[in-house]
């Protein structure tokens, strides 16, 4: 387990300076009528702070992942993480009120067949981490309601300095997938675009690589303390038959300046049909328009606490004091619509699943990514992708290396000058 000393410490240090300037961002004084989208360059500043976070506890997670490691304990440690850092920013209360600030998705570790959403209790602690296990993290933060989220999927190493051996074709193939769907989505979300061009995107993609997106996984727009907004891009056009298995087909809808969304692929070597498991659902967000009058006292305490803690983003019952009470309150406020459940995904046994997501902002400039890490080197494919993917990734990489030499310059010129 991680020292409480040893959470802060890394929280507290590893920032690079620019990122840690934050700290002395002023509040601003609030405007008759708030603008709250990316018009609004406060709006901006907070966004990009709190993806810095989201990058910094992915960062952190990610070394932490080694044989023997606890999931509860590396969701404590990206928890803590994302603590420790917003409320160093934004200090300043703001008409006597204080800046909401923290988690706005639990930090969830899903491993293996487990897709995302996988957030336990301390009670109910699976085996630890091994070598060969393929883990998905899922994470996001919020500054004032302005939300950033990121995952990331990886492979445990034996030995912290060493790349993880003896992979398969498959994982590097639905990895390499995966990762490159989630660039040419983000690419392709800009402002005038359709919803329906990104999925085509991602379906050229999986269908170069071999592999399924997985059907019920969306990107979502995000707005102020809403992290599933109405405009939604699905990652496969459903079949005849899934729309008659129940599955919703997404309303089409138009990008426009000025939005921010969570660019969230998840792929995998079977079908691509997810079912929930055994593991208990521990995720949950507040239906804002759902009321009832609770009969349990059980469920009247956690109605009470979502209402003052988590009214809007999503929580695990982790964050409860009464770990007891949570879990027995929970059903009632499920059953009559109160509380939306967010379930641990499962692929079919013997399936590989990776899972990568980032958020991206439509600027002025155009569309910037600015969360999610490079894909581990370790991850490789023989496939290659279509001719018209190809394009895109080449521009983009071409776009990253320009900037990755321009900050390289400013850095050189500022140590030149100190």
């Amino acid at each position: 387990a991680f020292s409480s000393l040893q959470l802060i410490n890394f929280a507290g240090l590893t920032m690079s300076d620019d990122e840690s300037d934050a700290s002395s961002v002023v509040e601003e004084e609030e405007e008759e009528e708030e603008i709250t989208d990316l018009s609004n360059s406060d709006v901006c500043t907070k966004y990009q702070e709190a993806s810095k976070i989201v990058n910094l506890a992915l960062t952190g997670l990610i070394s932490q992942c080694i044989p023997g490691a606890k999931i509860i304990d590396l969701c404590q440690f990206g928890t803590t993480v994302i603590e420790v850092q917003t409320a160093k920013l934004y200090t300043k209360k703001v008409n006597g009120v204080a800046v909401e600030r923290g988690v706005a998705f639990p930090v969830c570790i899903s491993v293996n067949d487990v897709i995302c959403n996988h957030s336990p209790l301390a009670s109910e602690e699976l085996p630890s981490l091994a070598a060969g296990d393929v883990v998905k993290i899922d994470l996001g933060c919020h500054i004032d309601g302005y939300i950033a989220v990121a995952a990331h999927t990886l492979v445990v190493s034996s030995t912290p300095d060493s790349p993880p051996e003896n992979l398969s074709d498959e994982i590097g193939n639905v990895a390499v997938a995966a990762y490159n769907a989630m660039l040419v989505a983000a690419d392709c979300i800009k402002a005038g675009a359709k919803n329906e061009e990104v999925t085509k995107a991602v379906e050229r993609v999986a269908t170069a690589y071999g592999v399924n997106p997985l059907a019920t996984v969306r990107m979502h727009q995000m707005k102020r303390f809403v992290i599933d907004g109405v405009k939604e891009v699905a990652l496969k056009e459903p079949t005849a038959d899934d729309l008659e298995q129940g599955e919703e087909k997404v309303p089409e809808c138009t990008f426009e300046q000025a939005e921010v969304y969570a660019v969230d692929v998840a792929m995998s070597t079977g079908d691509g049909k997810v079912k929930p498991g055994d593991l208990r659902t521990t995720v949950f967000k507040r239906n804002v328009e759902a009321n009832y009058r609770l009969k349990m006292k059980a469920s009247r305490y956690v109605l009470s606490e979502v209402d003052k803690k988590f009214p809007t983003l999503p929580f695990t019952l982790r964050h409860f004091e009464d770990e007891r009470q949570a879990k027995m309150g929970i059903t009632e406020c499920v059953s009559h619509g109160l509380l939306t459940p967010y379930p641990s995904l499962h692929e079919k046994s013997g399936s590989t699943v990776a899972h990568f997501k980032c958020t991206v902002l439509l600027l002025p400039s155009g569309t910037t990514k600015v969360t999610g890490l490079e894909l581990p080197a370790y991850f490789k494919s023989d496939k290659t992708p279509d001719e018209e993917t190809a394009k895109v990734l080449d521009a983009i990489a071409e776009k990253a290396a320009k900037k990755a030499k321009k900050k390289a310059a400013k850095k050189k010129k500022k140590k030149a000058s100190s």
